[in-house]
């Protein structure tokens, strides 16, 4: 039996929906999206399907899983994709943006501070306290994909395979992808049933309340949501036009062996391997920012990845970081312009490494929109996901080395981090502790050591 509800509480489902009203939601949502994919899709389905019924659960679950299959942030891609589906590109183009643009402008703002005065003794003391955490952080990721995604023996041998790779062959992340993918296909013919399902994503409860959605269950897709040859064409060209200007125009200002050119090459070329989440990719970026653009020093990869999880946004929003240090490293535009340099290296990560979302959002909408069927992950698919495990797992190992070890074997182990590591570890994988609070309980845990000491 239900309890009727006050109106103010349980307002009715709307009939019409203004883009200003919806922009003004998808603002909000980029303030405060803390909490990873996992909490910003709760907040998303929360906000749009039980409190505002702008869209139904189902058609909801239906956009994700095809986000979840895409490489990128899904998040993001799913505030593109259900922008879009209420109002048509730039509502979608719009949603995509102000998911975005909120984080890169703080990322953007503490990256300053950490380059201007991060030599700062309180500065030095806080990040000296974050990078245990995030080594334990990176330890949870393992352990949460790893449980979902290792299913059987065949997922743990490509495991297990990837992380030899990666850790004792230096193997490059893309041939890892493109091997874990072949695996998962032959898989596929030879154990359908080890390889043809993928992980699932947490729906956070069935949707109880029966009142009619703004776009509900059975609703017909809008006029600019179906499918037509003419579309397909005229969005993939302008995609490809757009990315295409936007990397002469920079080999033109700059030469195209220069920064700004090498970063959105590689910038591209993360967004496309960013099956698995942000922490999937994070081994790639590292192999390329860190050893071979030597855009930053592993230490700032750390201390890049401790502001990601702590700001709104996308966790990948930590390309900006990376970006932001490597265009100040390299002084692109002389050593009176750092910030600026720092600035426009950012905007230029920030932009190849999200247009790729926006891209599939708009071209493949319509093909999704076309059937409400479940989708499911396929054998490649499957074969990927067990083998970014394998490379999360080399990458808390890499941070634990740096933090454990911070002056090599020979200069004997850093015990205050070992300590802060094992207990954020034990806040976030037996309590279940919010990511923020360890985050910053860690920071404030190594400023009292630095000035204690």
């Amino acid at each position: 039996m239900h309890t009727a509800l006050p109106a103010t509480a349980d307002p009715a489902p709307p009939t019409s929906l203004s883009l200003s009203e919806a922009l003004r939601f998808w603002l909000k949502l980029g303030f405060i999206s803390f909490g990873g994919p996992a909490g910003q899709i709760a907040l998303m389905h929360e906000e749009l399907v039980d409190r505002r019924r702008w869209i139904s659960e189902k058609r909801f679950l239906h956009a994700l899983n095809y986000c979840m299959l895409l490489p990128g942030p899904e998040a993001q891609q799913l505030a593109t994709y259900l922008g879009w589906l209420l109002h048509r590109t730039w509502g979608g183009v719009l949603a995509g943006m102000l998911f975005v643009l909120p984080s890169l402008f703080i990322i953007t703002a503490l990256a300053w501070l950490y380059m201007a005065h991060g030599d700062v003794p309180m500065v030095a003391g806080f990040f000296y306290g974050i990078k245990p955490a995030v080594t334990a952080l990176v330890a949870q990721a393992a352990y949460r994909v790893g449980s979902r995604s290792l299913t059987n023996r065949w997922h743990w041998c490509i495991a297990v395979a990837a992380f030899a790779a990666i850790f004792a062959l230096n193997v490059p992340f893309p041939l890892i992808v493109m091997a874990a993918a072949m695996v998962g296909f032959i898989g596929g013919k030879l154990r359908p049933a080890a390889f043809g399902g993928g992980a699932g994503h947490a729906k956070g409860g069935q949707h109880q309340d029966m009142r009619p959605a703004l776009i509900d269950d059975d609703t017909p897709a809008p006029q600019h949501a179906r499918f037509s040859w003419r579309r397909f064409w005229r969005v993939l060209v302008i995609c490809v036009a757009l990315w295409a200007m936007a990397m002469g125009s920079l080999a033109a200002l700059y030469g195209p062996h220069s920064t700004l050119v090498q970063m959105g090459w590689f910038f591209t070329k993360a967004a496309l391997m960013t099956f698995g989440g942000a922490y999937a990719v994070l081994p790639y970026v590292y192999q390329g920012a860190v050893e071979h653009f030597q855009w930053l020093t592993a230490v700032q990869m750390m201390d890049g990845l401790a502001l990601g999880e702590t700001t709104p946004g996308p966790l990948i929003m930590v390309v900006s970081f990376v970006a932001f240090v490597g265009g100040w490293t390299k002084a692109i535009f002389g050593s009176d312009s750092l910030l600026l340099a720092g600035t426009v290296a950012a905007a230029v990560a920030t932009f190849f490494t999200f247009l790729p979302s926006f891209f599939f959002i708009l071209l493949g909408g319509p093909f999704i929109e076309s059937t409400h069927g479940n989708l499911k992950f396929t054998a490649p698919l499957a074969g990927i996901t067990a083998a970014v495990v394998g490379v999360i797992v080399n990458l808390a190992v890499f941070f634990a080395w740096h933090v454990i070890w911070p002056r090599g074997l020979t200069g004997g182990m850093d015990w205050p981090s070992v300590v802060i590591g094992i207990a954020a570890a034990i806040a976030l994988l037996r309590f279940k502790a919010n990511v923020i609070h360890v985050i910053v309980a860690a920071g404030l845990a190594g400023l009292a050591l630095r000035l204690l000491i």
